[in-house]
């Protein structure tokens, strides 16, 4: 089909879809899609997806350890707390009120 002078060929920005524009008329008159680009095939597919069920288990894997062991190092540093406490001076704390 010939080309008008009132026809424009845009790309639009967002797709890359070659759009043919009337002018005159103020519409578009035909579109052609962008070419798709490659796609994975199947295998690769469920490879991608096993690697990622494995990474997620790795993970989750990490955050029970570091749970088991949260709780023994918390006590631990509770234990050390409570041990300092006991070693310094009980002082009566002053009060403003007291220093009138």
């Amino acid at each position: 089909m010939a080309k008008l002078k009132s026809e424009l060929d845009v790309t639009c920005p967002c797709c890359g879809a070659l759009l043919v524009i009337d002018k005159n008329l103020g519409r578009v008159i035909s579109h052609t899609e962008p070419p798709k680009g490659e796609r994975p095939d199947l295998d690769r597919a469920a490879q991608l997806v096993d690697e990622e069920r494995a990474r997620r288990e790795a993970i989750f894997q990490q955050s029970v350890q570091s749970q088991k062991t949260r709780g023994d190092a918390l006590s631990k540093r509770f234990e050390e707390a409570l041990r300092q406490a006991r070693q310094e001076p009980v002082t009566k704390p002053t009060r403003d009120f007291d220093l009138d």
